[in-house]
């Protein structure tokens, strides 16, 4: 009896020594990347630069444990252009998610703050895209597209999605989770709750990007008036110049024949004289002060152009700022 007890005991021991290992083998079947992103988290120690970012992404426990488990670097150019390989060369390229791992290009352009942020949000979603699985990527991908239908009016944003597609093809559904995610302020509810598992406070990130983009976009819009007031002098100048010329040479044809009848005593009195050399003086004066506007419009034109290609300077340098292909000069 007493055998038999024992035996029924190590069966017992033995069925749930069974069910621990089992349970426990599914446990870290279904959540081995959480586990592997737990212990890359507690190994990681973000540079000080990196964790002022984190401090402005509004990202919530879980956002900051996939952000940090991808090791973000912020790297200067020549660090930055070995990890991250450039597909399009006539483009910024400000960060990228490389084996798992995030690299921000350090974009120090006061004029931009935001934007590294907005790159590491972007990175993020990248690295929470890659942990999905395929089921869910469809699930998400129908919200996506029906997003970048509200979207098609906009078009930045339909050139940026073109860009990826030429860029990252395969990538439409995981770039649109980037974009989207980072710099549309009002989404779907369901595509919103999608988001708030990564972020406390999405908007924060949405605000840097409108933040800095908006800097582009004031700079455009100014060039695109200026542009327009060029444009509308460059065809009135020539035209104004062209018309003044032709009235020149009729007002020095009259005032030819206006002396010659003086001289040949053509005027049968003074009062008539007096007439016609007035009529002739109005015009003069006239002519004079045509001149002058186009004098003024061509000094008008002269302003205009430094202004728009001073605005053209700062957007350049401001993408200088961006682009690490500009490698920095060694140092002595």
């Amino acid at each position: 009896m007493l055998l038999q007890n024992r035996n029924k005991s190590r069966a017992i021991v033995s069925f749930i020594v069974c069910t621990i290992l089992i349970t426990g083998s599914f446990f870290i079947l279904f959540f081995r990347q959480r586990i592997l992103d737990q212990i890359t988290v507690w190994q990681f120690r973000p540079a000080q630069g990196i964790s002022i970012l984190t401090d402005r992404l509004g990202l919530n426990n879980n956002g900051k444990l996939i952000f940090y488990a991808s090791q973000p670097e912020l790297d200067s150019s020549n660090h930055f252009n070995e990890v991250c390989n450039r597909i399009e060369y006539t483009t910024s390229i400000l960060g990228c998610y490389s084996n798992f791992r995030i690299y921000i290009y350090n974009v120090t352009d006061v004029k931009l703050d935001g934007i590294r942020e907005v790159t590491a949000a972007h990175e993020m979603l990248h690295a929470v895209f890659q942990r999905m699985s395929d089921a869910e990527k469809t699930k998400l991908g129908v919200l996506l597209e029906a997003e970048y239908k509200k979207l098609e009016n906009d078009k930045n944003f339909v050139d940026l999605i073109d860009f990826y597609a030429q860029t990252e093809p395969g990538e439409r559904i995981n770039e649109l989770h980037s974009v989207i995610g980072t710099s549309v302020a009002s989404i779907d509810p369901v595509l919103e709750a999608h988001y708030s598992q990564y972020f406390s406070n999405r908007q924060l990130v949405v605000q840097l990007y409108t933040k800095y983009n908006g800097v582009f976009q004031d700079l455009n819009d100014h060039a695109k008036v200026l542009m327009d007031q060029l444009n509308a002098l460059s065809i009135s100048i020539p035209a104004r110049s062209s018309q003044y010329n032709l009235d020149v040479q009729t007002l020095n044809s009259d005032i030819n024949l206006f002396k010659s009848r003086t001289e040949n005593h053509y005027y049968a009195s003074q009062w008539q004289l007096n007439v016609d050399q007035s009529a002739l003086n109005v015009r003069i004066d006239a002519m004079n002060t045509t001149m002058i506007n186009i004098k003024d419009e061509i000094n008008n034109y002269k302003t205009i152009l430094t202004e728009y290609n001073s605005i053209a300077s700062e957007s350049r340098k401001l993408f200088d700022s961006m682009d690490s292909k500009l490698v920095e000069a060694p140092s002595v």
